[in-house]
């Protein structure tokens, strides 16, 4: 008897960490991944509502990162629910969004929008095989290519007028042009990618601290000198990551790699606050942007075997699974306060259910 409690009491001591949390379960990981679709996707328009009461529909780049979360969660349990709504919310998408018409500027007003969107479709062949995917993503590249390369300075633009060039065009683009490789083996991604990459690793990158620029604007005054906002964004070190990351992996080339994890330092040590929380911001649709660096951090770590960063962002899930809402099981961004019980925006929801789908159980 005293030995099967002693195992008992070993058995529940290994489950808690340091910090006393539980460690999280794959059933956890799935209601939180369950819970977030019941309480934001709305079946009749096959995509995400701004918030939880159903109204309007979340914006337009943002519904490929949830997109990601359903396949994540296919990839993670094979679960043919998941199947499902992979064509479920691309049908959405093409009715929503002119067919994947590239050049309706009606539905389509910066070139960011796009490219994340044709990411996910290149996913979204990777995991069924099904030609349309490809097809749009392929046929979208290479219409944001196209229109937005700056054959004369290099970099792409972030919108139509051609005043800016952000980070969060460039590295996405890389990431798609990584994408198309993979599927096609078409050398010509490839160096597109090393290309735009090794155009804004100069500009946007600070490799002593590594950190990543926001944008930068040309200052005409002085012969187009090169204005650059340091601001620091979550999506944008992570979407320098996963660029970095499959740079690496087709390339075997020890530099990108060296990128990835001095952006992945910064961000740990330097984008956090309280008990290394990943930090979140207030602005329009920024809740997302844990969701998005969850994405490519969690390449770094599986594909390039850097298991560091793993207790880290255990640590985060666990302290948002701890404070969500147990009555709808909501999390939120503000990972170390419990989780309004109120009406909250889908983006500031995605961030736990992210990470869970990604970021290995314990």
């Amino acid at each position: 008897m005293k030995t099967k409690l002693f195992w008992t009491f070993l058995l529940i001591f290994s489950t808690i960490t340091a910090t006393g949390q539980k460690n999280i379960s794959n059933k956890e990981r799935t209601l939180a991944i369950d819970a977030f679709h019941s309480a934001f996707y709305n079946p009749e328009m096959k995509l995400y509502a701004i918030d939880s009461n159903k109204k309007g529909r979340a914006a337009i780049w943002t519904q490929a990162i949830y997109w990601d979360m359903i396949m994540n969660a296919y990839k993670r349990t094979g679960d043919k629910r998941y199947r499902q709504l992979i064509d479920e919310i691309y049908e959405g998408g093409y009715e929503q969004y002119s067919g994947y018409d590239w050049t309706d500027k009606h539905e389509w007003f910066i070139y960011d929008d796009m490219m994340w969107w044709i990411i996910s479709l290149g996913r979204a062949y990777q995991i069924t095989g099904d030609g349309k995917y490809l097809c749009n993503a392929s046929s979208g590249f290479f219409y944001v290519w196209k229109e937005a390369y700056d054959a004369d300075r290099g970099g792409l633009w972030w919108n139509f007028i051609h005043d800016a060039k952000m980070s969060c065009i460039n590295y996405p683009t890389i990431i798609a042009a990584m994408t198309l490789f993979g599927i096609t083996k078409d050398n010509g991604y490839l160096d597109k990618a090393k290309e735009v990459y090794t155009w804004a690793r100069p500009v946007f990158f600070d490799e002593k601290l590594g950190r990543v620029a926001d944008n930068m604007h040309y200052n005409h005054l002085y012969k187009n000198s090169m204005q650059i906002d340091w601001t620091t964004q979550l999506y944008n070190q992570g979407t320098f990551i996963g660029s970095a990351v499959m740079l690496y992996k087709a390339t075997n080339d020890k530099k990108y790699l060296d990128d990835a994890i001095k952006a992945a330092d910064y961000t740990r040590q330097n984008m956090c606050y309280g008990d290394s929380i990943l930090e979140f911001k207030n602005g329009i649709e920024q809740g997302i942007y844990t969701a998005i660096f969850a994405q490519y951090i969690a390449m770094l770590i599986k594909d390039c075997n850097q298991p560091q960063y793993a207790d880290w962002l255990q640590h985060n899930i666990r302290t948002a699974w701890q404070n969500r809402d147990k009555n709808r099981n909501l999390t939120f961004k503000e990972a170390d306060k419990p989780c309004p019980t109120g009406n909250i925006e889908v983006y500031d929801a995605s961030g736990c259910p992210a990470l869970m789908q990604l970021i290995d159980a314990k």
